[in-house]
């Protein structure tokens, strides 16, 4: 069976990648088609494998300035051919599900969210973009928006990382998505059994991108004295260091391998995380380290962190907020409410093994039922 698996772009390494190297495991001779490839950031992720970019990869600095391109991305997408395959599956958080596939080539596509900055973060991005930005959002957003919604009707089955996305699938295209919750590899984060203790530090750990919302962890963390880790890189980082000042308590790794990633996790108080995000892997990759979180109380952490046992939550998505629940965990902490093996043990309900089996039977029912 000849498959092909699309991705949005590679160019980082995230959660979103991750899912594309767990559908690997199930048809390691697939194909991959993206729109850009950065060979040298992904590092050794994929490397091996046939990978077709659009034409916008022969464009000048392609994979740099790639997200500049938006309204070019649906035609970009719809350019390969997929006329030789007999499976299609898409990993997608922008442009990647809109691929057209013969009627007979069953379609499946795992979205990590509808386009945010399309649908319902499109007023935040727009108040953050300067004034070309806001320009040409203006002028293309809208006809985004339905070539959005009419390529959503062609998908044979949507399948959403988190009930919380199946929602906003739902609202967006109205269309009822299953959902396979995107896991966890507990041979890359595990609890060390020679660490008795935590460290006095705190760690944000993820793209440093707007909607991270990392700058709430810097400005708790200051305005109560405390030491953070940030480990990442992204857009924001220079206008995050500025932030932070000259302060020694705030300390930026840059990028780092899995093994400094999952020391830092493993020897932390606890990660603190202040994205509304779709699932968010890291907070799952904390606990299977053995550490509990921090975590804004909306999105996706509501249903990986367990409030009071695994974590606690913040309410508002500002600097008080975070302070405040930072002081709280620390109180529960003193009293032993996170326990180490139960915060693990809660990590490990989203295995690799589940979630693939669970996303195998549903390309087997795809498969059947467009025979």
């Amino acid at each position: 069976m000849k498959v092909a698996i699309v991705h949005d772009w590679l160019v980082n390494y995230g959660g979103a990648e991750t899912w594309v190297e767990y559908m690997l495991r199930l048809y390691p001779d697939a194909d991959i088609f993206t729109l850009v490839y950065d060979k040298k950031k992904m590092g050794s992720h994929f490397s091996g494998r046939k990978i077709y970019t659009s034409y916008i990869q022969k464009l000048p600095f392609a994979s740099r300035l790639y997200t500049k391109l938006l309204k070019f991305m649906p035609r970009a997408f719809e350019s390969f051919d997929f006329s030789g395959y007999d499976l299609v599956l898409c990993s997608s958080s922008c442009c990647a599900k809109g691929v057209v596939t013969p009627p007979s080539v069953p379609h499946i596509a795992y979205i990590h969210s509808p386009m945010r900055y399309a649908w319902d973060l499109f007023f935040d991005y727009r108040k953050r973009s300067g004034r070309l930005t806001r320009f040409f959002m203006n002028r293309w957003i809208p006809a985004l928006r339905q070539w959005d919604y009419i390529s959503s009707q062609r998908i044979d089955t949507v399948v959403a990382n988190s009930n919380y996305i199946a929602r906003r699938i739902k609202k967006f295209w109205n269309v009822n998505a299953k959902v396979v919750y995107c896991p966890i590899n507990t041979s890359r984060f595990f609890p060390s059994d020679e660490i008795s203790a935590p460290e006095d530090f705190y760690v944000a750990f993820s793209r440093l991108v707007p909607y991270k919302r990392v700058d709430l962890a810097i400005t708790a963390c200051k305005k109560l004295g405390r030491r953070l880790v940030v480990i990442g890189a992204g857009s924001e980082m220079d206008s995050l260091k500025k932030l932070a000042g000259k302060t020694s308590d705030i300390v930026f790794t840059g990028r780092a391998s899995d093994d400094e990633v999952r020391s830092y996790l493993q020897r932390c108080r606890a990660l603190i995380f202040c994205a509304e995000e779709d699932l968010g892997l890291t907070p799952l990759e904390a606990q299977a380290c053995g550490r509990p979180v921090i975590a804004f109380g909306k999105g996706g952490s509501l249903e990986t962190v367990v409030d009071g046992k695994t974590g606690v939550f913040f309410a508002r998505q500002d600097t008080d907020s975070v302070a405040d629940t930072i002081l709280r965990f620390e109180q529960l902490d003193s009293q032993g409410i996170f326990k180490k093996d139960d915060i693990v043990d809660h990590a490990r309900q989203f295995s690799i093994e589940k979630s693939l089996e669970q996303f195998q039977e549903i390309i087997r029912e795809t498969q059947e039922r467009i025979k």
